[in-house]
């Protein structure tokens, strides 16, 4: 059979979720391990990031005449790091909003493991986008020359900009994506048919506009390295709270619990 079933994909996921619990708690590793893994999931969204960035607002004349090719072009580039992070195995917090809930449905990790591996995991993200985007992207320069330095201090100060209650929405939006794309690499059984299940949902939600919080940690860093107006106040408040409040719904509720109770067997 060339895929999973719905039923087969939440007992696996259930079973991944154990596992990542039970990694955060040094149960199945060193924190050493753990602490290397998300900080590797941070450097690949902002890999995608940048990558979303140069080829999105590279083709100025071509997406002026054109709104949508610019979404577009960032949208096909971007999911780069979730492919990374999914074929790879590293640590991303908006994955794993949804991946622990079947386990903890099913009562093979706590509400404390849950909440220990989601801060743990986002501090690590956070500290892996920010290091990539200081020494690969700021550094580097890539962002330095037009129309790239005009594009992504844009970029960030719309996104600090929105209304609290539209980046939370944004951001139930951009993980409900993010996690339909992780369930459809866990139902694929080959390389090619994962990369392709992270791809298309993922696209979807940077060419929607949508907001996730780890993407978030490269696009507002990248551009105050580069001289836009933000503080880190308005960074946090004004995006990072509510992108991810709305991020643990949409993955953890809309995917995790949703499909734990439509398919999971609760009398294991």
């Amino acid at each position: 059979m060339a895929t999973r079933t719905p039923k087969e994909v939440i007992d696996l996921a259930a079973t991944i979720g154990t596992n990542k619990a039970g990694l955060s708690s040094g149960k199945n590793g060193t924190y050493a391990r753990f602490a290397l893994l998300t900080i590797l999931a941070g450097v690949y969204i902002a890999f995608g990031g940048i990558l979303s960035v140069i080829l999105g607002f590279g083709f100025p004349e071509i997406t002026a005449a054109n709104p949508a090719m610019q979404k577009l072009l960032s949208g096909a580039a971007f999911p780069i790091g979730l492919i990374l992070v999914v074929v790879l195995g590293a640590e991303l917090f908006t994955g794993n909003n949804a991946l622990l809930m079947p386990a903890w449905i099913m009562r093979r990790c706590s509400v404390r493991d849950v909440v220990v591996n989601w801060i743990l995991v986002y501090l690590g993200n956070f500290v892996g986008a920010l290091l990539f985007v200081y020494f690969l992207v700021y550094l580097t320069g890539l962002l330095h020359p037009e129309p790239y330095r005009s594009a992504i201090i844009s970029v960030a100060e719309a996104k600090v900009s929105l209304p609290w209650l539209t980046a939370f929405l944004r951001g139930i939006g951009a993980n409900w994506c993010v996690c339909l794309a992780i369930w459809l690499a866990l139902a694929a059984k080959s390389s090619g048919a994962k990369m392709f299940g992270c791809w298309l949902p993922v696209m979807a939600f940077v060419a929607l506009g949508y907001e996730h919080s780890v993407a978030n940690m490269f696009f507002i860093p990248a551009a105050m390295l580069e001289g836009a107006g933000i503080t880190v106040g308005q960074f946090v408040i004004d995006n990072l709270v509510p992108v991810t409040i709305g991020n643990i719904v949409g993955g953890a509720l809309f995917v995790g619990c949703v499909h734990a109770y439509l398919y999971l067997d609760r009398s294991k």
